[in-house]
């Protein structure tokens, strides 16, 4: 005898809850169809896991399918899916036939992320059906308060649905009158219902192992109701079933219902599942044996098969003891077990543990997808001592199950702070290429050929990313040659107006508010020199400003509008990035190509361990409230201008509140006694450059417990790769932070106070007088208004200065002389000799370039920063047309403005003013050498 085949005889069908890529091909099910009788299979997210996510057997699938085009790891997911639902549907295909719909049907799970969301659901279900093309499917939708209104609308289009997630009567008479109005508006429609078939899945075992626990709980304890509480346990679940089917045998005797079964209507069938046994004490086939009835069916999973089909028992039993079944119910009440308050919460633990199983699937595809993609992504390690790395793993937990990842692509802005933050997510469309018209693109592009030299005016967001852009690509013949102005700065821009012929150069003003000073300016000096053409001027900025204005007024060549959703700082992939990319002849194409896999794989289908940008925003945010909030950031040759972007990405998106990220970029490196416990170091490293000494130095970091993030770039290429992940990852951080990582509300200040001082410029000739505290022949030293130094000489200031480095504080070089490479070499000299001395972090700027990046943090962020201000007279300065002041005179009230700002918020700050004559940047670098000398 067969027990499973003879259950046909008892009216009731058997289905297999399994399914798997090797179980197909050897022809397992078409087996099964034949020697047991078996009439359907039940798919889920956790068997689709285990079949897909272990062992080998789908990745040559993965392998092709991914050869054809990169795709989402859901894509790949549900592509391998299908092929299987499409192969047990064929298997099935001849039971359907043979029993004209009423069986042979294979299920397949609505993405259970969707549970709460019936209009989500609805779509959803509609696009598999219409996806897998197969009668015989069915799709599952579970039974929530927001799946039931999705279920009458899809009985209505003809789709065929198994309903899962029932734990209780009520839930189940919701779904049936779903199922019921779904055919009676299709009769009205004057629509065929005879071939719409449906299952009420109820599930059995897990309500008897949360009632069992309880029962358990109380006997040991001394429960007075011990007796009746042992009476009860392990029958509740097949009772529930059981009043259920009787309902339903009520229902279907109803004149309701045989009208529409006058129409050809099949019963919605209730179907058992969760029938293997958890508790060891009871039988196997317990789930099995208890609930047999005709037009139900029970979906097994293959042990659960393999025991009833050895000794299970058949016999109708479904009908059986159902008074005994209403008389365990009502104890259950009486014994205040609260079934119903454990059926609620079973279905939404259900709607977990199916997301947890989709979340364990989709992370094990987005492995196999980058196994795949081998060098197409760039790669990402972390090595973090055990603290840390336990905080890392629990956090990825918890963001995992509150849907960090798909919450962040929905810009839900309760991930922050509840404001406004999911208005500032423009960036997700612009890394796809979709902020910019590529028309417009290439039309710049050919623009740019007529020019040796490209300039770029703008500050911050607007010319930090094209900056790196255009020293990471630009090769020498190919296109034009950008400089990048983003400084007031007179040495500066006089050198890029030397390196220039004026009156052929294409000139880009960018600006997203179009209203910032520093762009404005350098717009009216380059306007004026080089003879007010505006064929050779292009604008961006965001739609509707002054610079758009102004530059439809003097007939610029082109204008480009940004898009107002996307911040300064995120905005290298949009138009103020690729604009000057395309100008300078960059492919920006195959830019957003090669970026495409890191956008994909940072997308809300893949949970936080395998999402590289969540990851990483995990680990930032995590190690900034451990206390290592000192981002050290070292790069490998070709990637080094990386930086200066990561610079302001991280300061000005975290840097508030008296919290946030301190990014310490282009610090020389120093051996592993020099670093404090406030480090997080990130290495960027291109997968060609192997520097054997530095791969000494970050081992010997890592051995001594520091943290480390490595990231390995296969081709400079693969840049935007970086961008995004980046942005992804402060996102991030600043969630776990605890802040708005898309507002700068102390960059602000900071202009106003500049404001103030050229206002007062423009009206007397003059800035406010002040008194140096120390003068030497080759500076003076003005302190501001928090720090109590005594007139003293130079060299004890400049002792004493230092030596008020607080605890896990850092030191600042903020210096409003000219970017160029004998200033820089002596500002890295001056780092390391304070960081030597002292053991701190060091950052530095060249203002006021920094004032629209790092500036942010510097004010708003942790305290402990120690700021020395260097300025100097330029010799000469550039006018400014149509104003006062001159470039010199707007950089030196912006360098005491920032000063003024800085102090006011409680930093210490000092102010050497390089004299006319002097020894200049040297002279200083030999007094800060020996200032901090022991």
């Amino acid at each position: 005898m067969n027990r499973l085949k003879n259950l046909a005889a008892t009216g009731q069908a058997v289905w297999l809850d399994f399914v798997d890529r090797r179980f197909l091909e050897k022809g397992d099910l078409r087996q099964l169809l034949a020697t047991d009788g078996v009439t359907g299979v039940t798919t889920n997210p956790s068997i689709f896991e285990k079949a897909i996510g272990h062992g080998a057997a789908y990745d040559d699938e993965i392998k092709e399918f991914l050869g054809q085009t990169d795709a989402s790891v859901t894509d790949v997911y549900e592509s391998l899916a299908i092929s299987d639902i499409r192969r047990a549907a064929a298997d099935l295909r001849p039971v359907y036939d043979h029993l004209a719909g009423r069986d042979g049907y294979v299920s397949f799970e609505v993405s259970p992320y969707l549970a709460l969301d019936t209009i989500a659901t609805i779509s959803e279900a509609r696009r598999l059906w219409q996806t897998v093309g197969e009668p015989n499917l069915m799709i599952k939708v579970p039974g929530t308060t927001a799946g039931v209104p999705a279920i009458r609308q899809l009985i209505e289009d003809g789709i065929n649905i198994n309903v899962t997630l029932l734990f209780d009567l009520v839930s189940y008479q919701a779904v049936a009158e779903a199922y019921l109005a779904g055919l009676e508006a299709r009769v009205e429609k004057g629509e065929p219902i005879d071939k719409i078939a449906s299952v009420a899945s109820f599930f059995i075992s897990r309500i008897d192992s949360v009632i069992d626990k309880a029962i358990d709980a109380r006997v040991a304890a001394g429960d007075g109701e011990a007796s009746a509480l042992t009476a009860i346990r392990g029958k509740v679940a097949i009772a529930s079933a059981k009043l259920a089917y009787a309902w339903h045998v009520n229902m279907i005797a109803s004149a309701r219902w045989q009208a529409l079964a006058a129409h050809g209507a099949m019963p919605q069938r209730l179907l058992w599942a969760s029938t293997g046994v958890k508790d060891v004490v009871f039988p196997d086939t317990l789930y099995i044996d208890a609930l047999i009835g005709p037009e139900t069916v029970n979906t097994m999973p293959p042990a659960t098969m393999v025991a009833f089909r050895d000794h299970g028992t058949v016999q109708q039993t479904l009908v059986q003891g159902v008074d005994d079944a209403r008389w365990i119910v009502a104890e259950t009440a009486r014994l205040k077990l609260d079934l119903n308050r454990v059926t609620d919460e079973l279905v939404l633990d259900g709607v977990r543990q199916f997301a947890d199983a989709t979340d364990a699937l989709l992370g094990a595809v987005a492995a196999k997808r980058v196994a795949v993609l081998d060098g197409r992504l760039n790669g990402m390690t972390a090595a973090l001592p055990g603290l840390l790395a336990d905080a890392v793993d629990k956090r990825l937990g918890e963001v995992r199950a509150d849907a960090w990842s798909r919450r962040l692509w929905s810009g839900d802005a309760t991930l922050w702070t509840g404001k406004d933050e999911g208005n500032w997510l423009g960036w997700f469309a612009a890394a796809r290429g979709e902020q910019v018209d590529h028309a417009a693109l290439a039309d710049i592009q050919r623009l740019g050929r007529q020019f040796p030299d490209v300039v770029l005016l703008g500050m911050g967001g607007s010319s930090l990313g094209p900056e790196v852009l255009g020293r990471m690509f630009e090769i020498e013949g190919k296109g034009p040659h950008l400089h990048v102005l983003d400084t007031t700065d007179p040495g500066q821009i006089a050198t890029v107006a030397a390196a220039i012929d004026p009156s052929r150069c294409l000139f880009i003003v960018s600006s997203k508010s179009g209203s910032t000073m520093e762009p404005d300016l350098l717009r009216a000096y380059f306007w004026k020199v080089s003879g007010s053409d505006g064929a050779r001027f292009i604008a961006v900025t965001d739609p509707g400003s002054d610079l758009e204005q102004r530059a439809t007024t003097d007939g610029f060549a082109r204008i480009v509008r940004g898009d107002p959703a996307i911040g300064g700082r995120y905005s290298v992939m949009s138009a103020f990035g690729m604009v000057p990319a395309a100008a300078i002849g960059l492919d920006v194409g195959g830019i957003f190509a090669a970026t495409a896999p890191m956008v994909i794989a940072c997308g809300a289908d893949v949970p936080p361990a395998a999402n590289p940008g969540i990851r990483l925003g995990v680990i930032l945010g995590e190690a900034a409230l451990a206390g290592r909030n000192k981002l050290t950031i070292i790069n490998s040759g070709s990637f080094e201008p990386f930086g200066s972007w990561l610079e302001q990405l991280i300061a000005e998106s975290t840097g508030k509140q008296g919290r946030g990220i301190l990014p310490v970029n282009m610090e020389p490196m120093g051996t592993l006694e020099l670093y404090g416990n406030d480090r997080l170091f990130v290495h960027f490293q291109v997968q060609d450059a192997d520097d054997l000494t530095l791969k000494a130095q970050l081992d010997t970091l890592v051995a001594a417990g520091q943290p480390l993030v490595r990231i390995m770039v296969a081709d400079v290429g693969q840049i935007g790769q970086e961008f995004f992940r980046w942005e992804v990852a402060t996102a991030i951080a600043g969630a776990i932070i605890g802040i708005d990582p898309f507002d700068q509300p102390d960059v602000e200040d900071a202009k106003i106070a500049t404001r103030e001082l050229i206002d007062a410029y423009e009206a007397t000739g003059t800035l406010a007088a002040e008194e140096p505290i120390a003068s030497t022949p080759d500076f003076d030293v003005f302190v501001a208004g928090n720090m109590q130094f005594a007139p003293a000489d130079a060299a004890a200031l400049l002792k004493l200065f230092f030596t008020s480095l607080q605890p896990g504080g850092y030191v600042g070089f903020l210096a409003y002389i000219e970017r160029d490479a004998i200033n820089e070499a002596a500002i890295a000299a001056m780092r390391v000799a304070v960081r030597n001395a002292h053991l701190c972090a060091t950052v530095a700027g060249f203002g006021p370039r920094f004032l629209h990046s790092t500036g942010q943090v510097y004010k708003g962020g942790p305290d402990g920063g120690t700021f020395l201000t260097i300025t100097r007279d330029p010799e000469p300065d550039i006018a400014v047309p149509g104003r006062r002041a001159t470039f010199g005179t707007v950089q030196l009230a912006q360098a005491r403005g920032d000063m003024n700002v800085l102090a006011k918020r409680g930093r210490h700050v000092l102010r050497v003013h390089l004299r006319h004559g002097g020894g200049g940047i040297a002279a200083l670098q030999a007094a800060v050498v020996a200032a901090v000398r022991k």
